[in-house]
């Protein structure tokens, strides 16, 4: 075994590294930049070294500083976890040649699976099925748009080295090609320096179903059963679960072998992920069943699989690199049970999931869900990275009761003030269709705001947590005994509160009991109510001098976060109609396209193309005709 371990990553996975390798006894080392100077991962590990600048650009994309980081600490190995440089060979290289253990695949595995198009090409030469679409070197726009025309719309481009939903748009038209073609291609080039796509026949009914695969380097390779990732938003998971529903064992045999076969064609060593896409419009068979692509790395969603396999996949990881033949044979991994992982985002669904951040200020996890987080109340959402916060993951005896799980612990998370995705998940896994396991990867598109918009809250939200206002001298509370009509939890309320902070005067109910809503009070602005609904956050009133990334009544439309003005479609003076395109944001590594609220003429103008802007500044203003 390995006795000591640099972690060239951040966050949720570099706190679930460290994890496991203190219980094997190996030494771990951190690496952080400026903006996680006091970061989970960085108090977890045993070492911590500083490589750089907060941009990812300046320190976890630098692997020279990474590697002297590994040399400076005296450590052994190198683990990648996922993003960043799991998946660049050159990295890979230059870790083994200064003397290091890669705790991965080998260069020639992750180059051959790294770009899809090449990937694509072995797996026809492998005799493994894949989807219908264009892999030609020719990038020109004539071309890529004859392609998709020949190809039938829908089509799907894809960065050619993407991942993680980035630099992937779904085009329905022949007359949007161009305009998605080159929004995919500058995120592709800001998230992976490679602006090459490739199209692909896109499945009106699909299912995003993988396979988690594991190779050493004695010739063995098994799978550990497939997982479904079919529940995205704009093609990033959200909820994950293993095993997938409705999967019959000629179909699991089926697609679990072609991953077997997928993984022996390139020699694969260690953790990989081979990702299929499913038509399940006839439920899942195996022949309609497609390779996409490899990920040549441990994925966000391993502990699932960890969960109904009982096996530890960073364990296998490190022994596999200590040159350890791998602990199981493949008779010797079932199934048991099912297990469903939710993504917890620092991101507002009532403003198109943008990212939120700030500090945590409040942050109580649910005590019965295996919890992966690289934060802990007091730390600080920045716009430099992913904003997951953390990822719950409940095991159950059936799919049922592990759906029951994760919603009840749902209903006990708090986040604030930071703006988070849990209502909207709390309201997923309440679904219908996701309960019956009526799944494909547009259903949350199809529900619209049923799923992503909270509804603004009434007094039946207004819930618990009293002793908030009650540890504030300041309040000036009484009690007001009395039904509330409409009251949509199950049971009665037992009291109604009204407060008056700072001249605003705000009512509130409680109910004895029920877990499901509480509040809290903003303590900077004690006219707002912070209000948890299915885990879910929320400030009322809303502010009405502007909405971020959208537009107040006067037609101003403000930052919905700090980022960088990608492009400005439009000038001062110009009239413009609703709907239309004003400019394009960028944090994060996503774009987001800011638009008119209505007919109007561009009036202020304060957006540049190239320049930083801060959350709330504001961009432009319409004034209506």
């Amino acid at each position: 075994m390995l006795e000591s371990l640099l972690i060239a990553n951040r966050g949720e996975i570099a706190c679930r590294i460290i994890r496991t390798a203190r219980r094997l006894g190996v030494r771990t080392v951190a690496v952080y930049s400026d903006a996680d100077a006091n970061a989970l991962h960085v108090r977890s590990a045993d070492q911590a070294v500083h490589i750089g600048g907060s941009a990812a650009r300046d320190s976890y994309l630098v692997g020279e500083r990474i590697i002297a980081a590994a040399k400076e600490a005296g450590a052994q190995a190198i683990h990648p976890g996922y993003g960043f440089l799991s998946e660049n060979a050159d990295f890979a290289e230059a870790v083994i040649a200064a003397g290091l253990i890669w705790v991965g695949p080998n260069p020639d595995s992750i180059r051959a699976m790294g770009l899809k198009d090449a990937a694509k090409k072995l797996m026809q030469d492998a005799r493994v099925p894949v989807t219908p679409g264009y892999l030609g070197e020719d990038q020109s726009l004539d071309r890529l748009q004859a392609e998709a025309d020949k190809i039938g719309y829908p089509v799907l481009i894809k960065a050619v080295a993407g991942g993680g939903g980035k630099g992937m748009r779904r085009v329905e038209r022949a007359e949007d090609f161009a305009d998605a073609l080159g929004s995919c291609q500058r995120e592709a080039s800001s998230s992976f320096g490679d602006d090459r796509v490739l199209i692909e026949k896109y499945i009106l009914s699909p299912r995003h179903i993988e396979v988690q695969v594991f190779g050493d380097s004695h010739g063995n390779v098994v799978h550990l059963f497939e997982r479904d990732c079919s529940m995205q938003r704009r093609h990033q998971k959200v909820i994950e679960e293993a095993p997938a529903p409705g999967m019959g064992k000629a179909a699991r045999h089926a697609v679990c072998e072609a991953a077997v076969k997928a993984a022996r064609a390139v020699n694969y060593v260690g953790a990989g992920t081979v990702e299929f896409i499913a038509d399940a419009s006839q439920g899942l068979e195996g022949d309609r069943i497609w390779f996409m692509e490899m990920n040549t790395r441990l994925q966000v969603e391993h502990p699932v699989t960890e969960a109904i396999t009982g096996v530890d996949l960073v364990e296998w990881q490190l022994r596999v690199a200590s040159g350890e033949a791998l602990p199981l044979r493949q008779e010797q991994i079932a199934i048991n049970g099912h297990a469903i992982e939710a993504r917890l985002y620092a991101e507002d669904p009532a403003k198109g999931f943008l990212p939120s951040t700030g500090k945590l200020e409040v942050l109580d996890f649910p005590t019965n869900s295996r919890v992966d987080t690289g934060v802990a109340a007091g730390s600080t959402i920045s716009p430099y990275y992913d904003p997951m916060i953390a990822k719950l993951i409940c095991h159950g005896h059936d799919r049922e009761d592990a759906i029951a799980l994760l919603r009840a612990d749902l209903s006990y998370l708090t986040v604030w003030p930071v703006r988070t995705n849990s209502g909207f998940l709390f309201r997923l896994l309440g679904d219908a269709d996701f309960r019956a396991a009526r799944l494909d990867t547009g259903l949350i598109e199809r529900r619209g705001e049923a799923l992503l918009i909270d509804p603004l809250p009434g007094a039946a939200d207004l819930t618990r947590a009293l002793y908030w206002f009650d540890s504030d001298p300041a309040a000036d509370t009484h009690l007001i005994a009395r039904g509330l009509e409409g009251f949509r939890l199950n049971r009665a309320p037992t009291m109604e509160r009204a407060v008056s902070v700072n001249g605003a005067r705000v009512s509130f109910a409680a109910v004895d009991g029920d877990p499901a809503s509480h509040f809290f009070r903003h303590p900077r602005d004690g006219a707002a109510l912070l209000v948890f609904e299915g885990a879910t956050f929320r400030i009322s009133p809303d502010r009405t001098d502007g909405a971020a990334g959208g537009a107040a009544g006067d037609g101003s439309i403000l930052a919905p976060m700090p980022g960088r003005v990608v492009s400005v479609e439009v000038s001062a003076g110009e009239k413009v109609s609703a709907g239309q395109k004003l400019l394009v944001l960028e944090a994060m590594k996503m774009e987001q396209a800011l638009t008119a609220p209505f007919d109007g003429t561009v009036e202020t103008l304060n957006a540049v193309a190239g320049a930083q802007v801060q959350v709330d500044a504001l961009l432009v203003k319409v004034a209506k005709e």
